[in-house]
């Protein structure tokens, strides 16, 4: 007997996030009727939510290189913005209240469950609670989701103010924080750039400009 539509896509979710959250998140995705993509991972978003003019279903993606409990996390961060939509157009703040309500929604089963590792259950019920945009607004759970992380690497709030460090190609200057973010100075060009505080990065000692 061939596997339904479910059975593959839960088994496939099974490579991605944690494997007691596949079936749930299975059917919420086929339940929304929407184009899901799990992509290469992105320096800019961890996830995002489109519609397009003709499009029979709206697209969501989400990064495949997220450790599994991100990779809910953004999943349905980004489901709730099509519930949103659904409910309610385009005529309302995209992290409003209506996109809280619908994330608090989803995400609730998650919590009640009590199949999280105790640390992250405690930073989601905060973030429940006191809802953010996202987990990358949310510092504190960011902290918590990249301790599940294979590889977590040096963060940029790890270092020295002022210190000298690549990302994505470009050498930059650590400079103040501002909320979650630090302003920092691309050494090449001078332009400022505001870059998350979890950022994985890579430090030099001496930069030498080209």
């Amino acid at each position: 007997m061939q596997p339904t539509k479910r059975e593959l896509f839960i088994q496939t979710l099974k490579r991605f996030t944690p494997e007691a959250y596949t079936e749930y998140l299975a059917d919420l995705i086929l339940a929304a009727k929407v184009k899901f993509k799990i992509v290469p991972g992105r320096s800019t978003k961890l996830g995002d939510f489109r519609v397009k003019q003709g499009e029979e279903k709206p697209t969501i993606t989400v990064n495949g290189d997220l450790n599994q409990y991100s990779f809910l996390i953004t999943a349905i961060h980004e489901l709730a913005h099509l519930d949103a939509f659904r409910n309610y157009g385009w005529r309302i703040i995209p992290h409003g209240i209506e996109w809280k309500q619908a994330y608090r929604r989803l995400l609730e089963p998650v919590l009640v469950s009590k199949q999280l590792p105790s640390e992250l259950e405690k930073a989601l019920w905060k973030n429940f609670t006191h809802t953010k945009a996202s987990s990358c607004t949310d510092i504190q759970l960011s902290r918590t989701l990249k301790q599940f992380d294979k590889n977590p690497g040096l963060t940029l709030e790890e270092i020295p103010h002022k210190s000298i460090f690549h990302l994505n190609g470009k050498s930059f200057e650590k400079g103040l924080l501002r909320r979650s973010r630090y302003l920092c100075t691309e050494l090449k060009t001078g332009k400022p750039y505001l870059v998350h505080a979890l950022a994985t990065i890579e430090i030099i000692e001496k930069y030498e400009h080209k």
